[in-house]
């Protein structure tokens, strides 16, 4: 007879004995080790995924991956450089006049009337499998995600697609972020988002078919052909070409999602895109995981051949003339915190990781000339560091129009000048960023044309140039300025007041305390008294439009990589009083604002170059701004993973990476092995209570 303990104790062991299997704690367990298969994390789910209303950072993870826009970023050149991508060569551009007569390539760009640019996309694109090239209605009634149809198709991309999705734009049902800039641009714009408007208003239950209606500004000359027309010169439109924004859409997604019960089954271009880029959502879970497959009809397209001096040494270039993608999946893990998203980096079950402020000290190390690295503890595993500065401007402005530290006097001046050399931002980027970030020089950062490297870089007003770098100047020259300007010693030699300057800020949580706290310590070595005016995100923005303040944080990043992007931010016509612009200082400059209406639709040549350097001579002088710092970048990545090479103006940059699937599988296995002497104990000591019962129950057996 057997007794019920020991089937306790079978079930018991057997338990036990899965429990320490090698994966018993693999995020993944069941997935197919040694693949082609990169394991990264979203934080939440991207509002949009329909190319027309996506416009943010996580939303660009996915669509950069999913659409194939005419143009692209070059991965491995800096500066920053256009290339085409679905088109077959960058487009070309025509100028004419008022009466549509043809002008020389090099007219100035005020006796232009309109630019056409004509595309020609390649004829080996293709969209990924999908049920609305099927061609045929499918039942509904059990589909409850993409992948629940029966039948899928594809079809190759044509030039009408690119010119549908430009209609999109005006759609008077989606909430397209750049529609007000593309109606001051696209030519006819304005008329067709009102024709649509009124369509939809008139028959609100109809579907609106945009085929109906001709944009004039958008025409298709042929099956692989599209021409834009747009309002005067505009030379950084192409870099709109780069962006989803101007993706290819097929007709049949729109009419196949406008079907009845799609909507309620979250059946949309929001949450499955239809694209002909290297990957397609295949799964979206946006609770737990998001997974992005190889489009099986992805065109033609290789890794790099060439790149900057240095890419070859470091192997980037390895993989030249590859067929791309060379990641066959991509899966998304939901992270909402950043301790899990850490670990499982260490672990080896994220492939890439960025750095919080609580594990950077961790993971990298500064050296006495500012130069980072991996700790030894990470080179032990083979992680190595990757930077770069990205493509954004933090800075702390004057207000051009407040008496004491705004207008363009000598007084002023020398006082912004004063302050500019005794605000360390060097300092400020160590301590508050871990290093990560450079001292800016100007508004424009690295990667930029129009930014030059050292010397002929440097703001001469607040930094020499000592042992091949610059060095701020002491504060006994802010100090000499500063009596300069009327107040020697921190006080108004007129009125033999203090100097008081006040600071408006939206920080009022407990870091921030630090770090105004730190800005005081600025001002204190001038004997300058620094009032910190903390407010409301709503008050501080209307403190803005009305300048209203003396000295306010602010920060840009780029919509495209042109120095336009950011020399606009200080031009008069952008002031925020009085044209509600972007100029938030509110400066003005006659001979800037001249040169950088004459530099803004100039193409890159050296001659920008030259009026971007005078630019550059005027802000130096007026020091409108604390030029403040340009953030860095900082990704760790396993010894696995390859090709990595920070990009902070392409977005598409999955498809370039590589994975050794296998190297990554042993190591897994060897950093994440289970400890499992407590387990063999734990089973001895069962099986000593099982002896033990055994005995006593034989006992009382054998007494009955």
């Amino acid at each position: 007879m057997k007794s019920p303990i020991w089937k306790s104790l079978l079930c018991l062991l057997l338990v036990m004995s899965l429990a320490a299997c090698d994966e018993w704690n693999d995020p993944y367990s069941g997935s197919a080790g040694g693949q082609s298969i990169l394991y990264t994390a979203f934080t939440g789910r991207p509002k949009h995924l329909d190319p027309a209303q996506a416009y943010s950072e996580n939303e660009y993870d996915f669509l950069a991956q999913i659409y194939a826009p005419p143009l692209q970023y070059h991965y491995l050149n800096r500066p920053y450089q256009l290339v085409p991508l679905a088109a077959s060569a960058m487009p070309t551009v025509r100028f004419f006049d008022r009466q549509h007569h043809l002008l020389p390539e090099h007219t100035a760009a005020e006796k232009i009337a309109y630019s056409v640019y004509e595309i020609h996309i390649r004829d080996d694109m293709r969209y990924q499998p999908h049920p609305a090239f099927v061609g045929t209605v499918q039942d509904i009634a059990n589909v409850h995600s993409l992948g629940d149809f029966k039948r899928t198709a594809t079809r190759k991309v044509t030039a009408a697609d690119y010119v549908y999705q430009i209609k999109r734009l005006a759609h008077p049902a989606l909430h397209v972020p750049i529609a007000g800039m593309m109606s001051e641009y696209i030519a006819g714009f304005k008329d067709y988002a009102a024709t649509l408007q009124q369509q939809a208003h008139q028959h609100p239950d109809e579907f609106l078919d945009l085929n109906t209606f001709d944009l004039s500004g958008v025409q298709v000359v042929d099956e692989h052909t599209y021409r834009i027309t747009l309002n005067g010169k505009y030379p950084q439109f192409e870099y709109w070409l780069a962006m989803p924004f101007f993706a290819p859409m097929p007709f049949e997604a729109e009419k196949f999602y406008a079907q009845a019960g799609m909507r309620e089954r979250n059946l949309s271009l929001d949450w499955w895109p239809v694209g002909s880029g290297p990957y397609y959502l295949s799964e979206n879970d946006p609770n737990q995981r998001m997974v992005l497959t190889r489009n099986p009809n992805y065109m033609r397209e290789t890794y790099p051949g060439h790149g900057e001096p240095g890419d070859a040494q470091t192997g980037l270039l390895a993989d030249a003339g590859k067929p791309l993608p060379l990641i066959d999946q991509v899966v998304f893990t939901l992270e909402k915190e950043t301790i899990p998203y850490w670990n499982k980096f260490l672990q080896g079950y994220y492939d890439a990781s960025g750095i919080s402020s609580d594990s950077f000290d961790q993971a990298v190390q500064v050296n006495v000339s500012g130069e980072t690295s991996v700790t030894d503890s990470m080179q032990a595993q083979g992680i190595t560091l990757s930077t770069a500065v990205e493509t954004s401007t933090m800075y702390t402005g004057f207000n051009w129009l407040d008496a004491t530290v705004g207008g363009d006097s000598e007084r002023a001046r020398k006082l912004r000048q004063a302050i500019s050399i005794a605000v360390d931002f060097e300092e400020f980027v160590s301590i508050f960023a871990n290093g990560r970030g450079i001292a800016a020089q100007s508004p424009i950062p690295p990667g930029i044309f129009g930014y030059r490297e050292g010397k002929a870089g440097i703001n001469p007003v607040v930094y020499d140039w000592v042992d091949g770098k610059p060095q701020r100047k002491s504060i006994a020259v802010a100090k000499r300025l500063l009596a300069e300007a009327g107040y020697p010693n921190g006080v108004d030699a007129q009125t033999h007041q203090p100097l008081v300057i006040n600071l408006d800020t939206t920080a009022t949580g407990v870091g921030d305390k630090s770090r105004l706290d730190w800005m005081r310590k600025q001002f204190e070595k001038l004997n300058v008294q620094l009032v910190v005016r903390s407010t409301d995100y709503n008050r501080f923005q209307d403190k803005i439009r009305k300048g209203d303040m003396q000295m306010f944080y602010y920060g840009w990043n780029a919509d495209y990589p042109d120095p336009e992007n950011f020399l606009f931010l200080l031009s008069g016509a952008q002031a925020k009083v009085g044209h509600g612009g972007e100029n938030a200082a509110n400066y003005s400059n006659p001979e800037f604002d001249r040169l950088f209406e004459q530099m803004k639709n100039m193409d890159n040549t050296p001659e920008r170059q030259k009026i971007i350097d005078q630019m550059l001579v005027i802000l130096h002088r007026d020091s409108p701004w604390l030029w403040g710092y340009h953030p860095k970048k900082f990704v760790l990545q396993h010894v696995w993973l390859h090709n990595v090479k920070p990009n902070v103006m392409a977005n598409n940059k999955l498809k370039y990476w590589r994975v050794d699937g296998a190297l990554r599988e042993r190591l897994r296995r060897d950093w994440n092995r289970p400890v499992l002497w407590p387990l063999w104990l734990g089973v001895g000591m069962v099986l000593l209570f099982g002896v033990w019962m055994w005995r006593v129950l034989r006992r009382r057996e054998q007494e009955k």
